[in-house]
């Protein structure tokens, strides 16, 4: 009975993730294999694997597809190497705390569009940019921050990890607030420093966070469109394109919805990968620090 009660309960979220998620994949999946132009199914062909084959010898797409696992695996460390030790360090009590906890949380605040287009003018390669103007003035040269392949792919990484690192470490804070202080008391009692408190009694509280943290930044980084498209256009070239912004520009700006679909079809299953891997990892880490 209790079961029955819990489906029932659950049965409303089940039909709503099969009409928004379920039936769409299928539908995408079926126009994969086609040559459909967005018009009239009846009038298109079956060609079967072939717009899978050319996602993978276009180098357009696979750039595309090689930078997102890129910007999501590096913004995801990195966030995640800087929100934690931050987060512990905004746990502490210091003068203007407060202050100091708004001022990284606000970061996260602006629309990615919004600070891409900020950050477009601070770091344009020209000699009106922000920061060449500012290096010009203590008689540096200019850098090609967004024309250069490596500088731009590196700035849209840094921007990503400013703005969101702050919104974390405050995901980080309310774990951290939940740890009981006598565990703390009674490790400096038996002499346990602050770093041996951090990694025996602070990392293994902090997995649950971690697993929560991860998955969002995972997932977040796999669908981004909005920061390296108002930073970068996907230039130089196609150094900065992104999955999301090929789906856009094959399936819908060109007309090409079955080649579109087949790099949509790619992408849901590079999602599910990386959220297996990221639950088994989880996993993995609270049994060793257990």
């Amino acid at each position: 009975m209790e079961n029955l009660n819990s489906f029932g309960f659950l049965l409303p979220v089940l039909l709503v993730f099969g009409v928004i998620v379920i039936i769409p994949f299928l539908q995408s999946l079926v126009y994969s294999l086609t040559d459909f132009g967005g018009y009239d199914f009846s009038t298109a062909k079956w060609v079967g694997l072939d717009n899978y084959r050319q996602i993978f010898h276009d180098k357009t797409l696979l750039s595309g597809l090689g930078f997102t696992l890129l910007y999501t695996l590096a913004t995801t460390m990195l966030i995640t190497a800087v929100a934690l030790p931050l987060a512990v360090v905004l746990n502490r009590k210091f003068f203007g705390r407060n202050f100091v906890r708004s001022a990284f949380f606000f970061l996260s605040v602006p629309s990615m569009v919004v600070l891409g287009v900020v950050w477009k003018y601070i770091l344009s390669p020209l000699d009106s940019g922000a920061l060449n103007m500012a290096l010009r003035a203590m008689g540096l040269e200019g850098m090609p921050w967004l024309s250069n392949v490596n500088l731009a792919q590196g700035c849209v990484i840094f921007i990503a990890v400013w703005c969101q690192v702050g919104w974390h470490a405050t995901l980080y804070l309310a774990y951290l607030q939940a740890i009981p202080n006598d565990l703390y008391e009674q490790a400096a009692v038996d002499g346990a420093n602050r770093r041996q408190q951090f990694f025996n009694i602070t990392l293994p509280q902090m997995v649950p966070a971690m697993g929560v943290s991860v998955f969002m930044l995972l997932t977040g980084g796999i669908k981004v469109y909005d920061l390296p498209f108002a930073l970068t256009g996907g230039g130089p070239g196609t150094a900065t394109l992104t999955v999301t912004q090929s789906i856009i520009q094959t399936g819908i700006s060109s007309g090409r919805y079955g080649l579109g679909s087949a790099l949509g079809v790619v992408f849901f299953l590079c999602c599910c990968l990386l959220v297996v891997l990221q639950q088994v990892v989880t996993k993995a880490i609270e049994r060793r620090l257990s």
